[in-house]
């Protein structure tokens, strides 16, 4: 492959794949910097020797162009449950699928759970266990929920250290859903007063706890960024987007985007297709579209 082809990848988030030159598919990954992870596959292998034979049989390079490093995450686990390449060791990633509980009664606060049950409300699904933890580590550390109680000596003595009771509950868990739902306003603030207490205790010197603060903003970036390939409704899709006499075709089937293909095709044979793509989508597609016409 050329270094002009590499130069045609964003430095963005996104999934990259490899063929040879009969076409077939040799690898499927994923970055937060697609230019310079494919770059690197000709630089520097590093843990991956054993990478070393493949590359050498690479004959061009495709990418997807996504919203967010959670978003790729996403895709590439999806390309791989699909479809695994002979150089992928795995069929999907290593993450752990996880949802965010709020809980009630008795029981509130958020809870991580692997599945959806009973009527409490969830919200995911996310990728990384040890993320959906942290996440939940940083919104109770703003948002004490579960604190909020009756009849347990302990947490209610948490909650007055903390000045609150059962009468906060529900504007706390009002604020959690917010953040949880994405809004940007109650997404900001909290992730303000997570950064205020991260530099207070690193200019104290507690830089353990800072560290620990730091990880719980990493984690709320993560589970709040944008992130449309998995699970957003439970539905059968195609999204087109074209460029420059490339098609590129997104299949999703029960809300999970799991194929992805080029063709060459004409603007005429192109218009209907992309016309019936899913508002949602469309900005998502054009863009890859023109990602794949620059790389081909």
């Amino acid at each position: 492959m050329s270094d002009l082809g590499v130069r045609a990848l964003p430095t963005g988030p996104g999934v990259y794949r490899f063929r040879d030159d009969a076409g077939k598919v040799l690898y499927i990954g994923r970055a937060w910097n697609l230019r310079r992870r494919v770059q690197s596959y000709w630089t520097h292998l590093g843990d991956r020797p054993h990478l070393a034979r493949m590359v050498r049989r690479i004959a061009r390079v495709e990418g997807v162009w996504c919203d967010s490093e959670h978003e790729a995450a996403w895709l590439e686990r999806n390309l791989l449950e699909h479809s695994k390449p002979r150089w992928n060791r795995t069929e999907g990633g290593a993450e752990v699928v996880g949802y965010i509980r709020l809980g009630d009664g008795a029981r509130p606060g958020l809870r991580f759970e692997h599945t959806v049950s009973g009527t409490a409300a969830h919200f995911g699904p996310y990728l990384g266990g040890l993320r959906i933890r942290q996440a939940i580590s940083g919104l109770h550390r703003v948002l004490p929920l579960q604190y909020t109680v009756e009849g347990d000596g302990s947490a209610e003595e948490f909650g007055r250290l903390f000045g609150i009771g059962p009468g906060d509950r529900e504007a706390l868990a009002r604020t959690a859903v917010a953040v949880l739902e994405r809004d940007p306003v109650a997404v900001d603030a909290l992730r303000g007063e997570l950064v205020r207490r991260r530099d207070r205790a690193a200019g104290e010197l507690r830089y353990e706890f800072a560290a620990k603060v730091q990880g719980e903003i990493e984690a709320l970036d993560w589970i709040v960024a944008e992130q449309k390939v998995a699970w957003l409704e439970p539905r059968d899709a195609d999204v087109y987007g074209w460029a420059d006499g490339v098609l590129v075709r997104f299949e999703l089937r029960g809300g999970r985007m799991c194929t992805w293909t080029l063709r060459a095709c004409g603007a005429a044979a192109a218009r209907e297709r992309v016309a019936g793509t899913p508002e949602l989508w469309r900005t998502f597609a054009q863009r890859n579209a023109e990602l794949a016409a620059r790389l081909r």
